[in-house]
């Protein structure tokens, strides 16, 4: 129904509150609606905290009896951090619920649906359904497949390059580039870099909220939820003084074999670990199924041309987002990422699903196009 469609509307911008700041668990927003009257609305913050029904149903008090509840998600059944949101629907009397999409969780997975079913409750499903799985595709992912939505950004000038030979790349996109990363940053809950790229520019990989361009608590509140820095340094080159091991927060250092040294890296707050793959290199599916593991939704790719090469031809990047700078840097120049083709046959093809303007730079959005035609998102059901 059209009021079902503008009601799970809001529900959705609702739970959009929730991109910089929830790690781990899905953004996920809810509306109380009674006799055409918005009476309660709530979002889901922080892992850890009030989910969305049990935060609009706060707001709504004793009114709730009798409502209709617009859920992005479907409510858990399920004892986490916090009790089961179906229980908190049945016990506030509410009499239809309405939700966007099934919890791909299998501790859910349809329960919560069904046991408010089983209560008597007019129950839903379905509503903006894609609108909703895009908010969530990282949760989607980790949850029906065991790794979390990987994003590769790069930034490249109009002839395609992305450093002078030197390696010297600062900057080639513009303030309002740079601050549209540090949003990809924010809303991600890993970022991974590898040496090179550390060593070269003396990266941080931390999210600053004065460069964020939110409002100052939203900024304020995002930075405090700082995303897992993973650095991937197969040889260790990367010394324990580097700017990147000064910051808040603990770094997760992944090599092929960690020589001894864990509790170097220990005692200097970080983390080592070994992930060895084929030559000498570290397996980079692993790195994603341990991020998974720990809870990651998404992450971002932010490095140089090998690492992002490897990510490429490993077959894990989901998403592209490619900074285009209006100017030149010449032939000598660093490309892309590395991908060494011999032929036309293997090039890949991508799928672009947004050429949009950020300041004076491009940014292009496009997902990898598999060969055989079928997507990753069919294959893993995203």
């Amino acid at each position: 129904m059209t009021d079902d469609r503008a009601w799970m509307a809001r529900a959705l911008q609702l739970a959009e509150r929730g991109l910089y700041t929830v790690r781990s668990n899905p953004r996920v927003g809810c509306v109380l609606v009674k006799d055409g009257v918005l009476i309660g609305e709530g979002w889901h913050a922080r892992a850890g905290e009030g989910h969305a029904e049990v935060n609009a149903l706060g707001a709504a008090g004793e009114r709730a009896r009798g409502a209709t509840a617009y859920v992005t998600l479907e409510p858990c059944s399920h004892f986490g951090k916090t009790p089961p949101c179906a229980d908190a629907l049945l016990a506030a009397g509410v009499s239809r619920v309405v939700a966007a999409m099934q919890d791909p969780n299998p501790q859910v997975a349809g329960r919560g649906l069904q046991r408010l079913r089983d209560a008597g409750v007019e129950v839903s499903c379905g509503v903006l359904q894609a609108e909703a799985e895009a908010l969530n595709r990282g949760f989607i992912r980790r949850m029906r497949g065991g790794l979390p939505w990987v994003r590769l950004k790069l930034a490249m000038s109009l002839d395609g390059r992305t450093a002078m030979a030197s390696g010297e790349s600062q900057w080639i996109t513009g303030a309002a580039a740079r601050a549209d990363v540090q949003r990809l940053r924010a809303r991600s809950d890993a970022v991974i870099s590898g040496a090179d790229a550390v060593l070269q520019d003396s990266s941080a990989l931390t999210v600053r909220a004065e460069q964020l361009g939110l409002e100052p608590a939203l900024a304020e509140r995002a930075a405090a939820a700082q995303p897992l820095r993973a650095l991937i340094d197969g040889r260790l080159r990367v010394p324990l003084d580097a700017r990147l091991f000064q910051q808040h927060g603990p770094t997760l250092v992944v090599c092929h074999h960690d020589q001894g040294r864990a509790g170097e890296w220990q005692a200097a707050g970080s983390e080592l670990l070994a992930l060895p793959g084929s030559a000498g290199q570290v397996d980079l599916q692993a790195l994603l199924a341990e991020l998974a593991r720990r809870g990651c939704n998404e992450v971002l790719v932010e490095s140089g041309a090998r690492l992002a090469g490897a990510f490429w031809q490993a077959g894990l990047v989901d998403e592209l987002l490619v900074y285009l700078a209006p100017t030149l840097l010449g032939s000598l120049a660093r490309p892309l990422l590395e991908l060494p083709l011999a032929q036309m046959a293997e090039a890949p093809r991508l799928q672009i699903s947004e050429v949009r303007a950020v300041g004076e730079d491009w940014r292009i959005t496009a997902r990898p196009q598999p060969l055989d035609g079928h997507s990753k998102e069919s294959k893993s059901g995203v």
